[in-house]
């Protein structure tokens, strides 16, 4: 089968590299760009556990093709920690204990980050909602919850003030 060559940013970083037009994103994240946070769960879309962020939105990443991908820009897991330091989300998971296994984190962790970019102080309903297409098995969600709500006012607390 021909090789296509696709373009794309992968967490600020320009790549371009040779796919089989099959491949499905989340495969081209962990196997040739070697990022492997990102989770596969059930391959049809309902778990989440490969959420990443695409061109400003949250997408499911087993349900999109590489060669879909050219000239966009993917924000995955490994993209939300700056120059070493955890991002309030991720913070947040550790700090409220949002995680138990870690399977679903990944996608969690960037849903709920896209998520605190449309919407900085989202209540508790929206935070639920926001993160629905995300499954759990471990947690119950509170505490995911109580992660989304930490992050939230931290990054409210850190947002210069407009006048």
């Amino acid at each position: 089968m021909a090789k296509h060559i696709v373009k794309l940013s992968v967490n600020g970083r320009v790549h371009e590299e040779a796919v089989e037009p099959r491949t499905l994103l989340v495969h081209f994240l962990r196997e040739q760009l070697q990022l492997t946070g990102t989770h596969i769960g059930c391959e049809t879309s309902h778990c989440g556990a490969c959420t990443v962020d695409l061109d400003g939105r949250s997408v499911k990443s087993c349900t999109h093709l590489a060669v879909q991908c050219e000239g966009s820009a993917v924000v995955t897991v490994e993209g939300l920690a700056q120059g070493g330091v955890l991002h309030a989300v991720q913070e947040g998971f550790y700090r409220e204990h949002g995680l138990q296994c870690g399977f679903c984190t990944p996608g969690m962790l960037v849903r709920a980050w896209r998520l605190l970019q449309d919407n900085p102080d989202p209540s508790e309903a929206e935070i639920r909602s926001g993160l629905s297409g995300n499954l759990c098995r471990c947690t119950g969600y509170q505490n995911i919850v109580k992660a989304v709500q930490y992050a939230a006012a931290k990054l409210r607390q850190a947002a210069p003030a407009t006048a």
